[in-house]
């Protein structure tokens, strides 16, 4: 689905030093990430710099793609607890289904409803190369689903329905990725 940003939105599409986040037609948000396969200073500084500009852009996950690094790692944020970091994440179950609001940090301002799963588990790597297992219900799950297709160049504009597309501000949003 090409976007057709309109003018009101386009100072949100500008990227700087102070605003690192990819936006579309971006070719890398469109390429498949690399797995990890060494967990050190260089990984843990990209956890850090992506755990920072989710924050800085008011996000609730942020994949590695989005920051230009064509690696599988993502971080979500959808709640009060602390961010995750998961390296290599892959959905081992899923069950149930949900249709909410997403929006992206990549695209700004365009949201519209997608169907996911109600409940994954998800088998990722922690910032040392620890495996590990997370089930995650409702917003999580949404959250950890939308970054995981970042890391195979999927944007919530490919499974959006189209009828629900819509632009609005994200500060007027109560949820953008």
């Amino acid at each position: 689905m090409e976007v057709v940003v309109p003018d009101e939105f386009k100072p949100l599409y500008e990227v700087s030093a102070s605003r690192p986040i990819v936006k579309i037609p971006a070719e890398v948000l469109r390429k498949v990430a690399e797995p990890v396969t060494k967990f050190d200073r260089l990984t843990e500084r990209l956890i850090d710099q992506m755990s920072k500009e989710m924050q800085r852009a008011s996000g609730i996950g942020l994949a590695a793609p989005q920051l230009g690094q064509l690696k599988r790692i993502i971080i979500i944020h959808p709640g009060e607890e602390r961010p995750l970091a998961l390296v290599n994440p892959e959905i081992i179950e899923s069950e149930g289904t949900q249709l909410g609001q997403e929006g992206c940090l990549s695209i700004p301002g365009l949201y519209g409803d997608v169907l996911r799963a109600d409940r994954v588990v998800v088998r990722a790597h922690d910032a040392r190369g620890r495996l590990m297992e997370y089930e995650m219900a409702g917003l999580p799950s949404r959250v950890v689903q939308h970054e995981i297709d970042h890391l195979d160049g999927v944007l919530f504009i490919d499974k959006v329905d189209p009828a629900t597309l819509h632009w609005m501000h994200p500060d007027e949003a109560s949820e953008t990725e």
